[in-house]
């Protein structure tokens, strides 16, 4: 799944620091919502990324029923901790 396409399908842009904190809002609700309902795997992960990226993911073990997807999840969110504190 190609994150660009999520993050200029759902927020408009590719550029999410460039929006608004109304724009944002407008777009984690839309992401949400497609998250909510989306039922395949890597798909679904993908929008996790992009509210994850945003700040509003819910925890992997209350998005994902999969154990291993569980895992990804957290894996993910670790691996972007680490990337984030080098900045």
């Amino acid at each position: 799944m190609d994150l660009d396409a999520i993050s200029h399908h759902f927020f408009g842009t590719t550029d999410i620091d460039t929006l608004s904190p109304e724009a944002l809002e407008a777009g984690r609700d839309r992401v949400s919502l497609a998250f909510g309902t989306e039922r395949e795997p890597g798909r679904r992960f993908a929008l996790w990324a992009v509210l994850r990226a945003t700040g509003d993911a819910p925890d992997p073990t209350r998005a994902f029923k999969d154990p291993r997807e569980q895992r990804a999840a957290q894996m993910y969110a670790s691996a972007i901790g680490m990337a984030g504190a080098d900045d």
